[in-house]
Parts: C-alpha cells; sequence; structure tokens
C-alpha cells in the first residue's frame, strides 16, 4: 500500500492507494493557507498515523506527497509555495521520514498530474506530454521522451511565472504572469479588475463561473480574457516542447465550457502549425481523482 498526501493551497488528502492505481481509504479537509505549515502538517500527520492504522496487515510501503512549487523534489524541501504562505524552506521530506519512519517521495504537483495521467489517464501511451495544473495556481509536468523532465535545479515547469501580458492580474509575483490569467486566483483577480462594480474581493472563479452559466456577458468577457492568454501560453510551451497532447487539470477540467473556444482560438493563432497539427488539448481523463492519483504516482515513479 502506498500513503499519498495531496497538499494543495484549497484542499488536503491524505490517502491509501495501490500500485495499479486505486484509493482504498481517503480523508480530505480544508488546508487553510492563513493557519501557517505547523497546524496543516500536524492535521496531516494525524490523518496520516489514522491512514496507517487502517491499513492494518495490509503494510503501508512508502509515502507519496503532491505538492505545489517552488520545491526541490529530491531533498523534499518546499520553498514557499505561492498558493502556501509561510511554507518557508520546510524539509517535508525529513520530517515525514523522521515521523513514520518510511520512505517518503516528493513531487510537484505539476509533475506528478504528470505521472498519474502518463500512467492511468489521457497521457497513456504517449512519449512527449504537457499536464498543466490549473487552481489556487497554474504550473506544468513535462514527459519527455518518456521520461520525468525536472530541470537542472529540479523546478521545471513552473509556467505559471511566465510573464504574458504587459500588464493583468498579480500572481506568483509578477503582474501579467500566465498564472494571473490561467489560475482560479488570477480570474478572480481578473475580473475584480475588469468590473468593481459586480465583484469584490471576496468573489471567487466559482461565483464567475456561476455568473457564465446564468449568462452573464461580464463574466463571458473575464472568461474570454483569461481564455486567450492561457492559449498564448500553451502554444508558447507547445512550440518548445513539441508534445503530442497539453492535458488540462482542476479548472480546465471544470470550467472548459467558459474558456476552451478563445483559448483554442488562440492556440491555433500563435503555435506553430507543425506543433499545433500534433498536439491535442483534452481535459485530465482521470477528472476529480487525479490529486489522489497524482500522489501515488509520485511514489510509483521515484522508487522505480
Amino acid at each position: 500500500m502506498i500513503l499519498g498526501l495531496d497538499i494543495g493551497g484549497t484542499k488536503t488528502a491524505v490517502l491509501l492507494g495501490t500500485e495499479d492505481g486505486q484509493v482504498q481509504w481517503r480523508k480530505q479537509f480544508a488546508t487553510g493557507p492563513s493557519r501557517g505549515f505547523r497546524i496543516v502538517y500536524d492535521e496531516i500527520v494525524a490523518a496520516a498515523a489514522e491512514a496507517i492504522r487502517t491499513a492494518g496487515e495490509r503494510q503501508v510501503e512508502c509515502i507519496g506527497v503532491s505538492i505545489g512549487g517552488p520545491m526541490d523534489s529530491l531533498t523534499g524541501v518546499i520553498k514557499s509555495p505561492p498558493n502556501l504562505p509561510h511554507w518557508d524552506n520546510i524539509p517535508l521530506k525529513q520530517m515525514l521520514q523522521e515521523k513514520f519512519s518510511l520512505p517518503v517521495y516528493v513531487e510537484h504537483d505539476g509533475n506528478a498530474g504528470a505521472l498519474a495521467e502518463w500512467y492511468f489517464g489521457a497521457g497513456k501511451g504517449f512519449s512527449n506530454i504537457v499536464f498543466i495544473t490549473m487552481g489556487t495556481g497554474f504550473g506544468a509536468g513535462f514527459i519527455l521522451d518518456g521520461r520525468l523532465y525536472r530541470g537542472t535545479s529540479n523546478t521545471a515547469g513552473e509556467v505559471g511565472h511566465i510573464r504574458i501580458a504587459e500588464d493583468g492580474p498579480k500572481c506568483f509575483g509578477k503582474a501579467g504572469s500566465l498564472e494571473g490569467y490561467g489560475s482560479g486566483t488570477g480570474m478572480a483577480l481578473l475580473a475584480r479588475t475588469m468590473f468593481p462594480k459586480r465583484y469584490d474581493e471576496f468573489t471567487t472563479v466559482q461565483d464567475v463561473y456561476r455568473d457564465f452559466k446564468n449568462n452573464s456577458a461580464e463574466a463571458a468577457e473575464v472568461f474570454t480574457l483569461a481564455g486567450k492568454y492561457v492559449g498564448r501560453g500553451l502554444a508558447i510551451i507547445a512550440d518548445m516542447i513539441n508534445p503530442e497532447c497539453i492535458i488540462l487539470g482542476g479548472l480546465g477540467m471544470r470550467i472548459g465550457d467558459a474558456i476552451n473556444g478563445p483559448m483554442l482560438e488562440a492556440f491555433n493563432a500563435e503555435a506553430l502549425k507543425e506543433s499545433a497539427s500534433v498536439c491535442s488539448i483534452v481535459p485530465a481523463k482521470l477528472g476529480e481523482t487525479i490529486g489522489d492519483i497524482a500522489a501515488i504516482s509520485a511514489a510509483l515513479y521515484q522508487q522505480a
């Protein structure tokens, strides 16, 4: 059995899974980033201990962790992710190993999502795929020539940091970043900026999407602009990586009807024809289970 930890800016899940990607037990709680690291960590430890007790004779062999970056996946040090404030240089791998006396494999959530879709989802059978996380933040994972690509300093995939426009919502430390237009945080900020009389500081991307479903012209305008810049960003990635498919997780699965049109129009206008013609853009096949399977896949790949 694999103990999986899917740690995100919105929610955290602790689960027991098998090597064939089946989840046997699961517990979820709100991360509450404003609470800082220690309180969330203590909840993770308590849930993990419960999972291990639940496993009983089905022995837990290792721990797989999927979490947003920046981070060093090999040392397992978490380096101040924008969606997890106050998680500053946290030696998460070492802490979990010392607590549970089990091997721990920590992976960037973009990489872990790419592995999950490569093993069990829309990327199965391909050699070159890009997985996009579209949640509280915006990142990517790359499978290139049949291998996970981490980069020289193990930080490959931080595509949300790319400046895609001269101005725009400020996320990932800069205005106009791809995360500013493609993440849930960024889209909510975009809505507030474009229509301050309609949307305020409490507005979420779910609120804007609800308006879109109710035929709001303002909400449609927000998603049209967001989709355009996401499409431009995906075109850059496609031209650089030349993948067989780009797989969209998170909001890419949930609000596709709001952003797909302008996103695909911009992608096809911006990408080289040679790149676009061989690259399909699809939602994650694993759907809402992808975070769980990603945590399992992090362990599967690193222990192989």
